[in-house]
């Protein structure tokens, strides 16, 4: 059964649906609390883990809740993007799923695990330089030779809806209500649809957006009322260089109460609690939103607050401890 396609953000029906009907492609990923971490930060932390989802993050759910709406003739000429690592190998697991094409742009400077696993997927993967609109030149060259779909990586009503899943299932296995729902934010799909999951499935938590203070450019679109770029790409959260689109946007302005920014170092003290604690290998972008519990105590004490977890893709050979 194919997905309707949307016309506007999805609302509280679409997010179920979309749920029910991307199951043959996603895990159900689940919720770890640590004694240890709870004591650290005072908190009360329940950690959603797509580290351990298909293809190792969140990515597969708003992947394959867009490629489940296309018909057969648009798949026909095959999935296309542009992508840094996890939507790569999210597109590219959807299309060899539905016996699609895939092709792929990928910043030369993406990390080498997640362009092997993009490639295992069979998909087809073309480089370039590592700024916004060398991804948009290189994808419109693709899109042209090939006729394939192009699939945004966050910026489109299907992605954010399957990424909302996520959020869903944190507040449906956590076992208590929570107060509080952070993820962490590039250009914002998961956390607009966290947003969303959260206005829709909880009576009692708020959402929070965390990012790295070297790409803060989600925080002062949150100040200024308009997207705001970044004038560099230099932190350890490869997955959160990428600015806000015009849909994340309008929702998080609308659904998320605050955006916190963290320093390179917290990134790197929360990853390694994770990894010494949880016993769970998590890429640097899922690290931020810990290092904001931890840097920010006063915000989450006593609090019941669930994290997501984005991803497990990280290049072990390269570890910042």
């Amino acid at each position: 059964m194919r997905l309707p396609k949307l016309q506007a953000a999805p609302n509280k029906d679409d997010i179920i649906l979309t749920h029910e009907l991307i199951r043959e492609l996603i895990h159900r990923t689940p919720v770890l609390t640590s004694t240890s971490l709870n004591a650290m930060s005072g908190a009360e932390l329940y950690f959603k883990c797509e580290n351990f989802q298909k293809i190792g993050a969140f990515k597969m759910r708003g992947g394959a809740s867009a490629a489940l709406r296309l018909d057969a003739q648009e798949l026909s000429r095959g999935l296309a993007t542009h992508s840094s690592g996890n939507h790569a190998q999210a597109v590219a697991r959807a299309a060899q799923h539905l016996g699609a094409p895939a092709y792929i742009v990928m910043p030369h400077n993406a990390p080498a695990p997640k362009i092997a696993a993009t490639r295992g997927y069979g998909a087809e993967v073309v480089f370039c330089e590592p700024t916004p609109e060398a991804r948009e030149q290189a994808l419109a060259e693709l899109v042209a030779r090939t006729g394939a779909t192009f699939i945004h990586p966050y910026n489109d009503w299907h992605v954010i809806a399957g990424q909302a899943t996520a959020a869903k299932e944190l507040l449906e296995d956590a076992g208590t209500p929570l107060d509080i729902v952070m993820a962490p934010v590039g250009g914002g799909g998961l956390l607009s649809g966290t947003a969303l999951a959260v206005r829709y499935f909880s009576d009692t938590a708020r959402t929070l957006g965390a990012e790295p203070e070297r790409v803060n450019d989600a925080w002062r679109s949150m100040q200024s009322g308009q997207i705001e770029k970044n004038e560099t790409t230099d932190t350890l959260a490869d997955g959160l260089r990428t600015p806000l689109g015009d849909k994340t946007f309008e929702i998080i302005r609308q659904q998320v109460d605050d955006i916190l920014t963290v320093s390179e170092e917290a990134i790197v003290a929360a990853m390694r609690l994770i990894y010494e604690r949880l016993k769970i290998v998590i890429e640097p972008s899922c690290a931020v939103p810990f290092a904001a519990v931890m840097s920010y105590p006063e915000r989450f004490a006593g609090k019941k607050t669930g994290l997501i977890l984005t991803g497990g893709n990280v290049d072990l050979t390269k570890l910042p401890f």
